[in-house]
């Protein structure tokens, strides 16, 4: 059996609903509150939990429990590995970081997890996803109504350009693999993606002048882009919503990418894939479209 984690959350929710359309697997969902039928109670902050919440899982698809605190991080998925060693998983599948953002903020809790499982007792299989074209597009929407009064997208990307994936395509990815695993370990095991770290970094990569571009045909008038300083940008995010981690997260974000470090140089992305990638630029002028 198959449980996935997270599956209230937009990536697990697709990897969850892709497994259950396939006749030869059985999946099951896990979320913090559960309902003890169609979903398990898998709740990271309650590790001595997590044992039964795993009980006869053989592959476990472990979607990251980010948004929070460095050290939260830690030891949430610490439980995880714990508690899915304690279990009897069989094989371990995680979403982690794309390699281009090792320099990253975010990239640590990633890379800490991954030891942790490479040190467990069950096989493990690593995904380092590329960042989601949710960013761009984001940053487009958000733009989108100084750009139409203005006609300038500003945002602290510099020259840079980052690589960026399709969610979906993420989500397919992780349903192949883990059905793979599944029959694999069926058929007496162990499978041909333990032990493997992909990276799935986007195979497109998109910057300023992109979103400009996005902007410029939604709103139907020329939008340049402008870069920002981060000085700015944190004076600007200091007064948003936004956690201070969160804030120390975003410019690190920002700064990587003006940098150059986000366009990626390998994917495994199209060798998992079943179909063509999702054209992410096709996604980011559909997002910011009137």
């Amino acid at each position: 059996m198959i449980l996935v984690t997270g599956v209230s959350g937009s990536l697990g929710g697709l990897i969850l609903d892709g497994l259950s359309g396939l006749d030869d697997v059985q999946a099951v969902g896990g979320t913090r509150s559960g309902d003890g039928t169609t979903q398990r109670r898998v709740d990271f902050d309650d590790p001595a939990s997590l044992p039964q919440s795993f009980e006869g899982v053989d592959v476990l698809v472990f979607v990251s429990a980010g948004y929070a605190e460095d050290d939260v991080v830690f030891a949430r998925h610490g439980a995880v590995v714990d508690a899915a060693a304690a279990a009897g998983v069989r094989n371990v599948i995680y979403t982690s970081l794309a390699g281009s953002g090792d320099l990253m903020s975010i990239a640590l809790a990633h890379r800490w997890t991954e030891s942790r499982l490479a040190a467990a007792p069950f096989d493990a299989t690593v995904l380092r996803n590329g960042l989601y074209a949710d960013l761009p597009i984001s940053l487009a929407a958000a733009g989108a109504e100084s750009a139409a009064s203005s006609g300038v997208f500003a945002a602290a990307l510099g020259d840079g350009r980052i690589s960026v994936v399709a969610r979906e395509d993420l989500a397919d990815v992780a349903v192949t693999v883990a059905a793979e695993v599944q029959r694999d370990l069926d058929a007496g095991g162990p499978s041909r993606h333990a032990g493997k770290t992909y990276e799935l970094e986007g195979v497109a990569s998109i910057g300023g002048h992109d979103i400009a571009e996005a902007l410029t045909t939604a709103l139907g008038r020329t939008v340049e882009y402008r870069t920002v300083s981060l000085g700015d940008t944190r004076q600007a995010l200091a007064g948003s919503s936004l956690e201070p981690y969160q804030i120390a997260h975003t410019l690190s974000l920002f700064a990587n990418a003006g940098a150059g470090f986000l366009e990626a140089q390998h994917s495994d992305l199209t060798s998992l894939l079943r179909t063509e990638p999702r054209p992410v630029h096709d996604l980011l002028v559909k997002a910011v479209a009137p």
